[in-house]
């Protein structure tokens, strides 16, 4: 079975009703980036940093799976499919997803504060004072700006060994995630599914621009991959 592995971003999400991630302006939703998504910003305000996130989980819990995640989730019945995904909801999961790498980490997993190695699952609040086993603070699981990706180099490993690589509602803009395209083989085939994309296929011989949203979008990839 050929091997697909697929970038994904806020864009496959966003038609599920979670917010992208931030504008031009460096708010999210309002929020300071910095304030809510570093290290930091949550030694100086960790309530500001905790109430943000479970406003995020909440939101998350209520949200569905859409035709795109459901899309990618029957290309299973014909590739070998692993996804690689910039976000932090489990919405490909929902959809049936088996293979599904986390570069950023998971809103539905708290870890501690001292072992990035102790991690649980986590649908609720996280307060002030919900501790880990070793009694330290309890954080998001999230990968914030200044820490180090730990999935970076697997997910490298299965960019490198793309039959087809696939990339669907990013902006390629966030390091590290942006630089996978560098280990994609020359002659490997490349989709990029956006409706404003950021690169041309003048930049690469062998990119296909599918100028779609993710719903519409994934709905042509499939038809287009049964031809190669």
């Amino acid at each position: 079975m050929k091997k697909i592995n697929i970038l994904t971003g806020a864009g496959i999400s966003a038609e599920s009703g979670i917010q992208t991630f931030r504008g031009s302006n460096g708010l999210w939703e309002g929020y300071d980036i910095m304030e809510v998504a570093s290290l930091e910003g949550f030694k100086r305000n960790p309530e500001l940093v905790l109430d943000f996130y479970n406003k995020r989980r909440q939101q998350l819990l209520t949200a569905k799976p859409n035709k795109a995640h459901f899309n990618l989730a029957d290309l299973e019945k014909q590739f070998n499919v692993q996804i690689i995904t910039q976000n932090v909801d489990d919405l490909h999961e929902r959809a049936g997803s088996k293979n599904v790498l986390h570069l950023h980490g998971e809103l539905l997993k708290a870890r501690s504060s001292v072992n990035e190695n102790l991690i649980y699952t986590w649908h609720k609040d996280l307060k002030i004072g919900d501790l880990c086993e070793k009694k330290s603070q309890l954080r998001p699981h999230i990968v914030w700006f200044g820490e180090q990706v730990p999935m970076i180099e697997k997910a490298i490993d299965y960019v490198a060994a793309s039959d087809v690589f696939v990339i669907i509602g990013t902006s390629l803009q966030v390091y590290p995630a942006s630089g996978l395209m560098q280990y994609v083989h020359p002659k490997t085939p490349i989709f990029l599914i956006d409706p404003n994309p950021t690169i041309t296929e003048k930049q690469f011989d062998n990119l296909t621009i599918i100028k779609e949203n993710a719903t519409t979008g994934t709905q042509i990839l499939k038809k287009l991959l049964k031809n190669l």
